[in-house]
């Protein structure tokens, strides 16, 4: 029961609910180990060059962090072929996304969102008082031929995931200059590409060719494919107008200095990175081929997960698995109730996983 004294339009939000911690899982079941395949992470886990660079930021805690985040964004500015005003460093990339409804949302305006989804466009258009219209996806994929036809004179702000969480798929280079041409110049494209450097496919889009063309704002993070999740540093990549009214609403030192040193190590790692997408490339094939041969329907991924169909069981079928100390994550928050998601392990966590689905016995078609 919330206070009266809270805002009212909280009585309309769900609170995003996070996959547990590992050290939870083990506390609360009494486990001595568990594997984490809920959350989207990194199983190589961080670079070397961003570990020693957060070792040589520790004698510095004391001090504020750099609030501008001067050498981070120089870097991803030489990286990304922009200019520094073109950029903004986020507590993750999630902030990236709070900040634009901060900054450019109305009381009224219309925000276009896909169903389902990252959870986290809705809070921040509902906390930003936008009337929100939902717009299913058709086959797990966004459809933007639709997005486009439900765009009004009230529409402000459009999300779009690519690739989406949670359903892994992408939109290619066809599909996005489609939905770009002759979209008004009124309507502010939000591109969330968290997932982007770990998709292996020639016709994914590269979104920076509209920076000059439309109102876009890019939105990427180290917490994936970087493997930075407990860091949370993530940016957003504009035109230098739309990151200035971004800067505005961002709160000072909102990016640590361990987060920034470590980001920057990240960058200057392309041989962890590519490791990284070897490893998923493999055991994503081995995860999908065996899910497909105990039966489950299987959506195609170009993430770091796969979004699978379990059955009208899927709930019990994550919480036995949880029980054998595999934590994944149970889509009923998307309204996805018969699907699991399971992250890409390494190698001896996938195949624990396929073995301890299978000693379920359940129903999974």
């Amino acid at each position: 029961m919330l206070t009266n004294l809270a805002r009212k339009i909280l009585e309309k939000i769900t609170p995003y609910t996070p996959g547990k911690p590992i050290e939870e899982v083990q506390r609360e079941l009494g486990l001595s180990s568990a594997m984490k395949l809920a959350s989207n992470e990194n199983p190589l886990g961080p670079s070397p060059k961003a570990l020693e660079a957060i070792r040589q930021a520790l004698p510095n805690l004391h001090r504020y962090p750099d609030g501008s985040g001067y050498y981070l964004v120089a870097k991803l500015a030489k990286t990304l072929n922009a200019s520094p005003e073109q950029l903004i460093l986020g507590n993750g990339s999630d902030e990236v996304i709070t900040f634009a409804a901060r900054a450019f949302i109305e009381p009224g305006d219309e925000v276009i969102i896909a169903d389902p989804t990252f959870l986290i466009y809705r809070i921040a258009a509902q906390l930003a008082q936008a009337e929100i219209r939902i717009v299913p996806m058709n086959g797990f994929r966004y459809d933007l031929a639709a997005m486009k036809k439900a765009v009004t004179p009230k529409t402000k702000l459009i999300f779009i995931a690519n690739p989406d969480n949670p359903t892994g798929t992408y939109l290619t280079r066809a599909e996005v200059e489609a939905f770009m041409e002759g979209l008004p110049a009124r309507v502010i494209v939000f591109f969330d590409e968290a997932y982007a450097e770990l998709v292996d496919a020639p016709d994914y889009p590269d979104t920076r060719v509209y920076l000059e063309k439309h109102p876009v704002i890019i939105a990427r993070t180290f917490s994936k494919a970087y493997g930075l999740a407990g860091l949370r540093i993530g940016y957003g990549l504009s035109s230098a107008p739309l990151i200035e009214a971004m800067h505005r609403v961002r709160e000072p030192f909102n990016v640590n200095s361990l987060a920034q040193a470590a980001a920057i190590g990240a960058l200057d790692d392309a041989a962890h990175l590519e490791a990284t997408r070897l490893l998923l490339r493999d055991q994503k094939k081995y995860l999908m081929n065996a899910l497909k041969e105990f039966g489950c329907e299987v959506v195609p991924s170009a993430t770091n997960f796969i979004l699978f169909k379990a059955g009208p069981n899927a709930g019990q079928t994550a919480e036995a698995l949880l029980k054998r100390g595999i934590i994944v994550r149970h889509m009923k928050a998307w309204n996805l109730p018969e699907y699991i998601r399971v992250t890409i392990g390494l190698p001896h966590e996938n195949q624990a996983f396929i073995e301890s689905l299978k000693e379920t016995g359940r129903n999974h078609s």
